[in-house]
């Protein structure tokens, strides 16, 4: 009984029904869908909805709250019945496994994914590399599986057209070591035939859809799936959108496997022969054969490793009824019928040997049997698969109408059975085609047209030797019974009707040895709606997979038992005797006295370790006056819970006060101690305390420190300032100008270096023409009377026609001017400085300067012949310039930037820079939008 649920969703468990009835039954798995409760127990036994919709019911929060946990301490869920199977395992050393079961769509497949996730996800938590291999391989198989024994139905897009059995091997600290896949009765007709929208097997078309131009060139295969007539129908944009992409996936999952690329590629090679010769289901058995061989436990010592167990898992197809039922239908009824006798069996043998581990006396359930229905089906010499084998080995013409009449006459007399010869008045058969076999889910008519053919083995041995001489080493695995020799005399083969009737006897052997567990899947309704639950369809699901059998065989006269402790935890505060705990020597009495105090003692028993109860109104009562008393014990207890944190925080908070307190003053003394350490004599470095680290200040102290960091920065500016001599403060200035404009945004601006300003006037700079230099300098002054030389150097200009020259520049206080060094600096060109309204920079280590007059027509230099010749002087002359400006109380704009808009003459060009290694000196090129300034890279 899951107890977190309220009865506003609906009995959680279908034991608790209040009659047990098909209609009460059907009413609670309605109301539970419409409220999003898909999953429903029947004790231990999980029914489950598919949803057709995406749920938060999964993921890892998820797992963790079932982990661990036992099936009635949570909601009804899949990960609760897989935490009870690994549990039993773990625990008990006891081997378990999980049937499923249902028709197509109703989730199967996707609930044993669930399942499979459940138990990779809680084992292994000491992340050993073999264990997360082996989790690895196992989770994807299932990816390799589906897509070559899955297809698109009108009843489902991922339909399993085959059953898998699955066993997961575990040593004894309960981490998956291996495992083994058992494929059941692989709908080999589909390759051949299918009904209208439906599809081939996913795997053609992956292969047409998903594989290169070359590889599918290779296979002599083209690219549209409609070219080839057996996958033809039932091909949707989706699902040809989705076989692109799950390509590589299966792909990749072969290879996490260890397939060979060998193997793979000789896979899609037979795959592509299929879609020409119909070898399909010896493809597939190899590839559940190839995964058991990476899978299956190798050298496992039970001596060495401990015990190895086992948990199952069953994914298997559920009765079918359609419009023409033929052998595929009657095989998997036939399974449907063997695992429901298995499946009620095991239940009353479950419930049998609890009511005599509790001494309880076991009362007799009436319910259907169906061993008569598989009697009609396997009994030797006298069954459906005996005379159909019958039929298949003798000699001459045999046909499908002459084992109708065989089985009219050896079978004419069976309650399960009729055709039409026998029950003439019944049109719904047809003469000498249709049979009836009364099932335990409904009555199903079987044609037998097709029957003969599809039980024998018709391939011949001459063709199975030649596949086995194939050089390709998968398609020769796949025809091991070829190697017998031409002159050996063989044995008949076993018809397919025997074959699965020996792996159903064998499977049904495998899970009577195991410790169950079941999820039951039902369709909610065949238009895959997430509201719509169509109750006829899924009475007729409740019907044939005999939930309603299963209710009343879990009740057997009593709807819900508990342990006693695990009762009295729950339902304590509603006896004065129990409450809070009770006193008594066992909890078997605590419990018969909370029984009787409600007057319940006549409709309950007391087992040896559990309470028997038989109604479930006696629960709901419980549950009721529980509900009732839980308000006032949670006041109570946060009452006294909120007093005791209340208190303690008080206590908590004085004693954190103090210690703060103390703590504080602690830091700040030390602090301001430190503080006085370190800075006590910088007055007398010669860096006066630059250098000085700051010690980390206390919070409360964090902008006493921003401010002493200021008042102290102030301080040792002022000390520097007073020992400049007055004759550098103008390159000081111009330094400090230059950082505010290009600090951050140029590399490198010549900060650390001497600012020689005027370097034309330099006989170190210029040797040979300085004299001349200084003498136009003069002359200018006389014509023009400026104050001062600003900025003076040799420099390599371009004009509007992409012609580049040797000049040199010459700023004063007025103007800027262009020179012609060859002809004694004779002026070339005159800019007034009120005219250049900025400069421009990269923010590399090139000498580019642009100039941006009012009149739109700039000059562009890069300043070279320098000694040294790596001297950066672009910052100097921006300084200079820009200190100038604000002297005069104009503002000038600096712009840094790799690729640099000017306009000569008006009209708009680019001019860049670029690196190269031959270069001795910088000039200007020519390039598609203006310039190119080619610097020598050092």
């Amino acid at each position: 009984m899951a107890e977190q649920e309220s009865l506003e969703f609906g009995k959680a468990d279908f034991v608790l029904l209040d009659q047990v009835t098909m209609e009460h039954f059907m009413e609670n798995l309605k109301l539970r869908f419409e409220m999003g409760r898909i999953y429903t127990y029947i004790g231990e036994v999980v029914v489950s909805m598919n949803p057709y919709k995406q749920t938060q019911l999964y993921g890892k929060d998820v797992i963790e709250q079932y982990q661990g946990r036992e099936l009635y301490e949570r909601p009804p869920h899949l990960y609760a019945v897989a935490d009870a199977a690994y549990k039993a395992m773990k625990r008990r050393a006891k081997d378990t496994c999980i049937v499923i079961s249902g028709e197509s769509g109703a989730g199967k497949t996707e609930a044993s994914k669930y399942i499979m996730q459940y138990i990779a996800a809680i084992t292994n938590p000491s992340q050993r590399e073999e264990v997360e291999r082996v989790k690895n391989v196992l989770l994807k198989s299932n990816c390799v599986l589906e897509a070559f024994g899955n297809a698109k139905t009108n009843r489902n897009d991922n339909s399993s057209r085959f059953g898998k059995y699955m066993d997961i091997n575990f040593d004894f600290k309960g981490d998956p070591t291996g495992g083994h896949i058992n494929n059941y009765l692989l709908e080999k007709s589909r390759i051949l035939h299918q009904q209208p929208g439906e599809r081939n097997f996913h795997s053609f078309y992956q292969l047409l859809l998903g594989t290169s131009d070359a590889q599918l060139a290779s296979l002599h295969l083209c690219r549209d799936p409609a070219a080839y007539r057996f996958t033809s129908e039932g091909a949707s944009n989706n699902l040809l959108a989705s076989d692109q992409s799950n390509f590589k996936d299966v792909a990749d999952a072969m290879k996490v496997i260890g397939f060979s690329p060998e193997e793979i590629d000789s896979v899609y090679k037979i795959l592509a022969t299929i879609l020409h010769l119909a070898i399909y289901e010896r493809l597939f058995c190899w590839i559940v054969g190839r995964i058991n061989t990476v899978i299956e436990v190798k050298n496992y010592d039970a001596r060495l490793h401990g015990k190895n167990t086992v948990i199952a898992v069953l994914d298997i197809y559920g009765f079918e009824i359609f419009d023409s039922n033929s052998f595929e239908q009657f095989c998997i009824n036939y399974c449907n019928e063997k695992l429901q006798q298995l499946f009620i069996e095991l239940i009353l043998r479950q419930e049998q040997e609890e009511y005599q581990r509790e001494g309880i006396e076991w009362q007799h359930i009436e319910y259907f049997n169906n061993q008569i229905i598989v009697d009609l089906v396997e009994q030797p010499h006298k069954g459906i698969i005996s005379i159909l084998d019958e039929a298949c080995l003798t000699g001459g013409q045999v046909t499908d109408a002459m084992f109708l009449e065989s089985m009219n006459t050896k079978l004419g007399k069976h309650p399960h059975y009729t055709s039409r010869k026998l029950c003439a008045t019944d049109k719904s058969m047809e003469f000498g085609r249709d049979f009836r076999i009364k099932h335990y889910a409904g009555n199903v008519t079987y044609s037998v047209e097709g029957f003969i053919d599809k039980n024998k083995d018709t391939l011949f041995q001459d063709f199975k030797r030649l596949m086995y001489n194939s050089t390709d080493p998968v398609l020769r695995d796949m025809w091991p019974e070829g190697e017998v020799s031409i002159t050996e005399v063989t044995k008949r083969p076993l018809t397919a009707a025997t074959l699965f009737k020996n792996s159903m006897v064998a499977l049904v052997e495998n899970l009577a040895s195991k410790e169950p567990y079941y999820v039951r899947c039902i369709k909610p309704n065949d238009q895959k709606s997430p509201l719509l639950f169509d109750a006829e369809r899924c009475r007729h699901q409740v019907e044939y997979l005999g939930l309603l059998e299963n209710v009343r065989v879990r009740r057997a006269g009593f709807a819900y038992r508990q342990p006693y402790d695990r009762f009295l935890l729950r339902y304590k505060m509603t006896c004065e005797y129990t409450w809070p705990n009770h006193l008594m020597p066992t909890d078997q009495e605590a419990t018969r006295a909370l029984i009787d105090q409600h007057g319940f003692q006549d409709d309950v028993a007391y087992g040896h370790t559990k309470l028997f109860i038989r109604m479930p109104q006696i629960l709901f009562c419980l549950e009721q006056e529980r509900a009732q008393l839980i308000p006032i014990i949670v006041l109570l207890l946060q009452k006294a819970w909120r007093g005791a944190l209340a208190r303690r925080r008080c206590r908590y908070l004085r004693a954190i006060y103090t210690i703060m307190g103390h703590y504080r003053r602690h830091k700040v003394k030390t602090y301001l101690l430190e503080l006085v350490r370190r800075f006590q004599g910088v007055r007398s470095m010669a860096d006066y305390g630059k250098g000085v680290e700051w010690p980390d200040p206390p919070a409360v102290l964090a902008q006493f420190q921003e401010n002493s960091k200021l008042l102290f920065r102030r301080w040792r500016a002022r000390q520097i300032v007073k020992n400049i001599p007055p004759s550098d403060m103008g390159q000081i200035q111009a330094k400090v100008a230059a950082m505010e404009v290009l600090q951050g945004l140029r590399k490198d601006w010549g900060c650390q270096r001497n600012w020689g300003r005027d370097y034309l006037s330099s006989v170190a700079e210029n040797p040979v023409m300085a004299t001349q230099f200084a003498r136009r300098v003069q002359a200018l002054r006389d014509k023009v009377h400026f104050g001062s030389v600003l900025f003076s150097c040799h420099v390599r200009k371009i004009n509007r026609f992409n012609k580049s020259r040797d000049r040199a520049i010459l700023v004063t206080d007025q103007h800027l001017y262009k020179l012609e060094p060859r002809k004694q600096y004779k002026v070339m060109r005159t800019l007034p400085l009120s005219m250049v309204t900025g400069v421009s920079v990269t923010s590399c280590q090139d000498q580019l300067v642009v100039f941006h007059t009012k009149n739109h027509d700039d000059l562009v230099i890069c300043f070279h012949k320098m000694q040294p010749e790596e001297d950066n002087r672009v910052g100097e002359l921006v300084g200079v310039l820009v200190d100038h400006f604000k002297t005069t109380k104009r503002e000038l704009q600096v712009r840094v930037s790799d690729c640099i808009q000017l306009s000569l003459r008006g009209r708009k060009r680019l001019v860049a820079v670029e690196m190269r290694h031959e270069l001795a000196f910088p000039d200007f090129g020519k390039s598609r939008d203006g310039f190119v300034l080619y610097c020598p890279r050092r």
